[in-house]
């Protein structure tokens, strides 16, 4: 599903955020390197040993929550999964999956090749699958699996429209066609992808969205100062916290250790 229609004059500048529209600005970039949003000293000795074992019952809390749903996406890994290797297939005009070839590396692209690679800077984005039920990334955009729900699939699609974008404080709130987006922006743009939200949401907002708990597919992660989604076993996340790349910006990221300090939130039935 492609809702990425806007020409580059009709998304040249942010829309007007309305007063009150969006939430404070993502402090886990700070509060989860090793400071406080407060500018406090993070706490040591006795109180810091307590707080390494949480991350622990977190993690068994997360994964009796998905042997109870039957969940097919992880929700946290402990190392980044290697690179796929397996097939990757593309739709065609048809709607069929036909084999994916890759596009030239960006270092052997010239006016020849007609023009962008199909990683993060491409315009046009294909709508990549692999076998089985979890995606993988593929030169930075996301392949759905083929087993998922045709929602998931779109939200994934959806996602990759909008991965290399910069990021944008209260960016996709306005309107879900933005020049940039926030953690929350991005979020509601791959829900709107799917057709399960028709107004973008802050993250308090996401707060009390769907249903409770670790989803199926899908598992929303809020408070009220940040939120990111993962997808059939990829994080969609504006902030860089446990991602090598260091880039700020929507994009698919490894799947963090823990989620500690975030409500989880899932659409119904995913």
């Amino acid at each position: 599903m492609t809702i990425w229609a806007a020409s580059a004059a009709a998304i040249g500048a942010a829309p007007a955020i309305a007063a009150g529209s969006v939430h404070r600005r993502d402090r886990a970039h700070v509060a989860e390197t090793g400071g406080t949003a407060s500018g406090r000293p993070a706490a040591s000795g006795r109180r810091r040993a307590g707080a390494l074992r949480k991350p622990r019952r977190a993690a068994r809390r997360d994964g009796k929550a998905r042997a109870l749903s039957g969940d097919y996406a992880p929700i946290t890994a402990n190392t980044p999964q290697p690179p796929y290797e397996g097939p990757v297939y593309v739709k065609d005009a048809a709607g069929q999956p036909v084999p994916y070839a890759a596009p030239p590396a960006p270092a052997a692209l010239s006016a020849a090749t007609g023009g962008s690679p199909v990683g993060v800077a491409a315009e046009a984005k294909p709508e990549l699958l692999v076998p089985g039920s979890s995606a993988e990334e593929i030169n930075g955009l996301a392949a759905a699996p083929m087993n998922a729900p045709a929602a998931v699939q779109e939200m994934i699609w959806a996602a990759n429209e909008i991965i290399g974008r910069p990021y944008v404080y209260g960016g996709g709130h306005g309107s879900f066609i933005s020049w940039g987006y926030d953690c929350s922006g991005t979020v509601s743009y791959a829900l709107h992808g799917a057709g399960l939200i028709t107004a973008p949401m802050d993250s308090s907002e996401m707060m009390g969205w769907g249903e409770r708990g670790v989803g199926r597919w899908v598992t929303i992660f809020a408070n009220p100062e940040h939120a990111y989604m993962t997808v059939a076993g990829l994080r969609l996340d504006t902030s860089p916290v446990e991602d090598p790349s260091g880039l700020e910006g929507p994009r698919w990221r490894p799947l963090r250790r823990e989620n500690r300090g975030f409500v989880k939130r899932h659409p119904a039935g995913l």
